[in-house]
């Protein structure tokens, strides 16, 4: 019988970058005062869920939102394959200019970066990961926009596009988590 891996997806919370209405990517941002108090809060209504795991992408803004919404109630591993979208030449710029090209990264790779494609196949790898090492478990992960965007192709079925313009950011509709499952 095959075994059913659950994951709740948070996104860290907002970065000083996001208030300036800017594309971090790779470029390696603290959280701003409200992206703390947005960690603690979220800590208090996922307080009864349980997880055998966290992970979380090796970028400063996820692994301070994973300790403090995880403390040391739960192992907490660290995985750059996690991370954001490298932008390239487009990291720290302004989130207008990035979200526009989107569609025209999804195969090629932002000028000294990655593509949309390359950070799916980062998150299928570590997918593959899971079903080997973490079958039937509970796991929370902590981390961005564009491995978010990855798994709603890889586990939801969408196409890029779909992912991209049915964005929650878009309609300012945040939740305490999103969850995914996939059979190993």
């Amino acid at each position: 019988m095959k075994k059913i891996i659950y994951i709740t997806y948070f996104v860290h919370g907002t970065t000083i970058d996001n208030e300036k209405k800017i594309a971090s990517g790779w470029s390696d941002v603290e959280l701003s005062e409200l992206g703390i108090k947005q960690s603690i809060e979220l800590r208090n209504k996922i307080k009864d869920k349980h997880f055998d795991v966290v992970f979380c992408s090796d970028l400063k803004r996820a692994i301070h939102s994973a300790n403090l919404i995880f403390g040391d109630k739960v192992k907490i591993i660290q995985d750059k394959r996690l991370r954001e979208c490298n932008y390239g030449k487009y990291n720290a710029q302004p989130s207008e200019i990035v979200e526009s090209l989107q569609e025209e990264y999804i195969t090629k790779k932002f000028p000294n970066g990655e593509s949309y494609e390359d950070v799916k196949n980062r998150v299928n790898n570590f997918i593959i990961f899971l079903k080997k090492d973490y079958a039937g478990k509970t796991i929370a992960i902590v981390s961005h926009k564009a491995p978010q965007f990855a798994l709603d192709v890889l586990i939801k079925g969408k196409t890029w596009q779909q992912a991209f313009s049915e964005d929650w950011r878009k309609r300012k509709d945040w939740q305490p988590g999103w969850d995914y499952k996939f059979k190993c």
